[in-house]
């Protein structure tokens, strides 16, 4: 149902992920996963080994966090993160880069695994892991079956349907191996016989190549999808893939499914093989006026423009950088924010590509409708927003809405639909919270 298929862009698409090295400083926040924020176990004058826990996450719906670097914590304190909002971290200057003992650093493929379901969950939880592509939950949580559901299907997401990004498209390509390990070890977790990756056709090599590991694993396959934004949704990938809807309000596990990125696959793998926490991820750092495009894989807490000098720098005709995709990504207003788990890209606009086009009158063309991928009448959700008609927001569904932005993209009258919705749910959400009590 409904999506658009805005220029693809994928510039960085061909260029092999470089590792960067660690800066001299990092600030790694607490807050970089769904859920309640972890709670530092680390002090100020504290020397910390990469890959040491240095917050804890207390709650069922919380993280993690591990150093991603040797060196001295500096101070916990609140910085710039991307939201534009400054958020509690701890700043650890870098001395070195000494890991924690236990970890294993070589890069050998390692299938064999003797734990079980209880135990990968365990480590899991233990390494910090959360949902790669950008919602950030808890990866434990979603291996933990609620009691009275049962998962039949472990759908991994290989989409990256957002333009420009292709982080995920590399590490497919790079890491293969590795992640048929780690869907092989949530399979064991969940107790499923079935694991489907959905890749979109734009990325035939990233096909071939897995459907070909996936031939020496049982119970994984390989679906090709037709290109079409936000395809890499839950629900939408679960519609695409075993023709199932999860019902309004509701979890995919409500369907018998579990989802997970395919980099989350990849650092399950790391987590539970080589004992390796959530320390780095992929990140795509392009744009048209950026002179080297490319794929790093940055440690957390490195601010973001250590990655945009490492792509050559910025271009002087810049007039915006994104965090994340054009479509759902939000511009920064701090280039020294860190990257974390949820980052998957910085993209750079020029000036031309930067500016929206002047809003005008609504002309009833229902195009916002005809593409919502949730079925929902964004042009009035956006009206009982701004109004604050919040009663009315939540009947007609608006905390459905995923933001994926189809409905801004599509408006010929250049609405701000989306802006006016995400503000709708936050306040739509905090009248339910208050309801509940």
């Amino acid at each position: 149902m409904g999506g658009v298929h805005p220029p693809e862009n994928k510039l960085a698409e061909k260029q092999t992920i470089e590792r960067l090295d660690p800066p001299k400083s990092v600030a790694i926040p607490l807050a970089q996963h769904l859920g309640v924020p972890a709670e530092p176990v680390v002090a100020r004058g504290d020397q910390v080994k990469t890959g040491q826990r240095i917050a804890k996450g207390e709650a069922f719906i919380s993280a993690h966090i591990h150093s991603s670097v040797s060196g001295k914590v500096k101070k916990v304190d609140a910085v710039v993160d991307a939201s534009g909002y400054r958020k509690k971290a701890i700043i650890i200057d870098v001395e070195g880069d000494e890991w924690e003992e236990g970890i294993e650093l070589d890069e050998g493929l390692q299938k064999q695994c003797d734990l079980d379901a209880k135990e990968i969950m365990t480590k899991v939880q233990e390494a910090g892991i959360v949902g790669m592509g950008g919602a950030t939950f808890p990866s434990h949580v979603k291996l933990n079956v609620p009691k009275g559901k049962k998962a039949e299907y472990l759908i991994i997401n290989g989409v990256e349907c957002e333009p420009c990004l292709t982080a995920d498209h590399r590490l497919m390509m790079e890491k293969g191996e590795e992640i048929m390990v780690g869907i092989e070890l949530q399979m064991k977790a969940l107790g499923v016989k079935q694991a489907i990756i959905g890749i979109e056709q734009n990325k035939p090599d990233a096909i071939q190549h897995l459907t070909r590991l996936a031939a020496d694993y049982d119970g994984i396959s390989v679906q090709a999808l037709e290109v079409k934004y936000p395809q890499g949704a839950e629900k939408q990938l679960i519609k695409a893939l075993i023709n199932r809807e999860v019902p309004s309000g509701k979890l995919p596990i409500e369907v018998g499914c579990v989802v997970h990125n395919v980099g989350t696959a990849f650092a399950v793998y790391e987590a539970v093989q080589k004992n390796k926490p959530l320390i780095e991820r992929v990140v795509t750092v392009s744009g048209t006026s950026v002179k080297k495009p490319s794929n790093f894989m940055a440690r957390i807490g490195t601010p973001v423009s250590a990655l945009i000098e490492a792509a050559g720098g910025l271009p002087e005709d810049t007039g915006k950088v994104i965090n994340g995709g054009p479509m759902m990504g939000k511009a920064l207003n701090d280039l020294e924010v860190p990257v974390t788990k949820g980052t998957s890209g910085i993209l750079i606009f020029t000036e031309n590509e930067s500016p929206r086009p002047p809003e005008q009158n609504c002309i009833r063309c229902a195009r916002c409708l005809t593409i919502c991928p949730m079925g929902l009448e964004p042009y009035l959700l956006a009206q009982l927003a701004e109004k604050q008609r919040l009663e009315e927001c939540e009947d007609e569904r608006i905390m459905d809405c995923m933001e994926c932005g189809s409905c801004l993209y599509i408006c010929p009258s250049a609405k701000p639909l989306l802006d006016h919705i995400r503000v709708g749910k936050t306040r739509v959400g905090k009248m339910i919270r208050e309801r509940s009590g």
